[in-house]
């Protein structure tokens, strides 16, 4: 679940040390349409996304919460200010022009691959794409040149690091694997240990090695498929819960 990059190269480069600073943002309330070539896509507000980062606010006290309409592009311009970026919203992923694919901003304005080029934040030690398809890219067929995913630009951006997915994730069981992810964190873990460790609670139902006793204590009511609602009786060990996010750069 761990992608090496050039950041590896920066042996300067440490642990998480101290007390976390994060910036977590989420669209929760509304829907939107979006418009790329001739297709429509319709997103609608993830309920889930909003536990998720009340979950987190309570975990880490220095975080800075943004929902829906306070989520917009001006966050760009404070995300140098934090160890950790956290997202939790839709994205798209679509093959052709980097313009197609795009992130999600809870006031219904988007960043496509093409914006997140000239964004610039080389503080920021982790970026969290708690989104759909982040880790995916592709070759153009035209050319044969590459076309780097959400959580490879947050890189190049200047991010030590990121956490993105490799496919449409499910709104609860993302909420219940990030929340264990930053209470791994909280426990001193590196990047890439709480990122396993978070993984291992949602396969063998233990939840003590990131601070909880169960899944019940770092979620409420769980769904299965985006947006619908599940029983407690789900299987969380399944991989399409624990499997699609993966860490890309430096896992220290």
């Amino acid at each position: 679940n761990n992608i090496t990059a050039a950041s590896l190269d920066d042996l300067d480069n440490q642990p998480f040390q101290g007390e976390l600073s994060v910036l977590a943002a989420a669209f929760t309330e509304g829907a939107y349409e979006v418009e790329i070539s001739d297709r429509t896509f319709y997103f609608g507000g993830l309920e889930f996304a909003g536990r998720e980062v009340e979950n987190l606010a309570q975990l880490i006290p220095d975080t800075d919460t943004r929902i829906n309409a306070d989520f917009n592009p001006d966050i760009v311009f404070d995300m140098n200010d934090f160890r950790v970026v956290h997202l939790a919203t839709h994205a798209t992923f679509n093959p052709g022009p980097p313009q197609n694919s795009f992130i999600l901003f809870g006031d219904g304005n988007r960043a496509t691959l093409t914006d997140i080029k000239n964004w610039n934040f080389p503080n920021v030690e982790l970026i969290v794409l708690s989104a759909c398809e982040t880790a995916l890219g592709e070759i153009a067929s035209s050319n044969g040149e590459e076309i780097l995913g959400f959580g490879y630009l947050m890189q190049l951006a200047g991010a030590d690091a990121a956490v993105a997915s490799l496919w449409a994730v499910n709104d609860s069981g993302t909420q219940i694997l990030m929340n264990a992810f930053y209470g791994a964190l909280q426990q001193g873990m590196t990047k890439a240990q709480a990122l396993q460790t978070a993984q291992q609670a949602l396969i063998t139902g233990n939840f003590s090695p990131v601070g909880s006793r169960s899944r019940q204590s770092i979620a409420v009511t769980p769904t299965t498929d985006v947006g619908q609602p599940m029983s407690s009786r789900t299987n969380l060990a399944h991989p399409y819960y624990w499997a699609p996010f993966i860490l890309i750069g430096n896992g220290l």
